[in-house]
C-alpha cells in the first residue's frame, strides 16, 4: 500500500472511532482491553495521536514518551476529532523526504507514520465498536494483510517481544484472500525474540489460515480464533494469545 492510501485509511477510521465512543458512552467498559473504559480509549488515542503528529511536524529525531493532558468529558470528543484532523493534515502536507524519528523498519519515516497510525487507530476504532456492541465496521482485505505484516515482521521480531518457545516451534499464517506475496508469514520461534519470513519455505509446527480480516483481529487479539482453521500443534496458538500483547 502507499502511503496516501494508509492516510486516506486514518481519515476514515478516525470518525468511526469517535462516532462508536460517543454512542457507547464514556464510562462504558471496552471488552477487548480489560480495566478500561470508553474515555481511556478515546484519552489515549488522542494523546497518540499528538503525540505521532510532533514527529511529523517538528522532525523530532529522539523518541519520548506517550504522555499528554486530557481534557474534561463535555469535550473529550471534540479534543480527540481535532487532534485526528491534525494528524491528517499533518502527514498530507509533509514532504516526502521528511526526517524524524520512527520505530519500524519503512521505506521513509512518512510511510512509517502514516501506517502505523492507520493501523494504531483500525485497531482502537474495533475496540470503540466493542465496546458499542456493533457489528464491526469491515477492514480491508490488502490493508488487513499488511498489518498482519507489520505485527508479524515488525513488532514481534523485536526485543520486546514475548512471544518465545524453550523449545524451537515454526507457526505458519495464512491469508487466503491476499494475494501470493502478501499472504504468507511462517514464523520461527524460540527463547529469542522470533524470526519472521515472508513466503518462508518449509513446513510449519502450526498453520492458521483464514481471510486477512479475520486473522488481523485475531492477531491483534480484537477478534475470535473460532473461524480461523488451526492444523498442527495448537498450542502455539494458545501461546500466541497468552504473550502477543502490544
Amino acid at each position: 500500500m502507499e502511503t496516501a492510501e494508509f492516510i486516506g485509511v486514518l481519515r476514515r477510521e478516525g470518525p468511526l472511532l469517535a462516532d462508536a465512543a460517543g454512542q457507547a458512552g464514556l464510562d462504558t467498559e471496552v471488552p477487548s482491553c480489560p480495566g478500561w473504559q470508553v474515555r481511556d480509549l478515546v484519552r489515549h488515542q488522542g494523546i497518540v495521536h499528538r503525540w505521532a503528529t510532533g514527529f511529523v511536524t517538528e522532525g523530532r529525531m529522539e523518541a519520548a514518551p506517550i504522555q499528554g493532558d486530557t481534557p474534561e468529558d463535555e469535550t473529550l470528543l471534540d479534543w480527540f476529532r481535532e487532534g485526528h484532523s491534525r494528524l491528517t493534515r499533518s502527514l498530507t502536507a509533509a514532504p516526502p523526504e521528511l526526517r524524524c524519528w520512527y520505530f519500524l523498519p519503512a521505506p521513509s519515516p512518512l510511510a512509517f507514520w502514516a501506517r502505523r497510525q492507520a493501523h494504531e487507530t483500525t485497531v482502537h476504532r474495533v475496540d470503540a465498536e466493542a465496546a458499542l456492541g456493533k457489528e464491526l465496521s469491515p477492514i480491508d482485505t490488502a490493508f488487513a494483510s499488511d498489518g498482519v505484516d507489520e505485527l508479524l515482521t515488525g513488532f514481534h521480531v523485536r526485543a520486546k517481544s514475548r512471544v518465545r518457545s524453550e523449545l524451537p516451534r515454526s507457526l505458519r499464517v495464512l491469508a487466503v484472500d491476499a494475494p501470493t506475496g502478501q499472504n504468507d508469514w511462517l514464523m520461527h520461534l524460540s527463547a529469542d525474540p522470533p524470526r519472521t519470513q515472508r513466503a518462508g519455505e518449509g513446513p510449519a509446527d502450526c498453520t492458521v489460515r483464514g481471510t486477512a480480516a479475520e486473522l488481523y483481529l485475531a492477531l491483534w487479539n480484537r477478534g475470535p480464533y473460532e473461524g480461523l482453521e488451526v492444523s498442527g500443534d495448537a498450542s502455539l496458538v494458545d501461546l500466541w494469545r497468552r504473550t502477543a500483547a502490544v
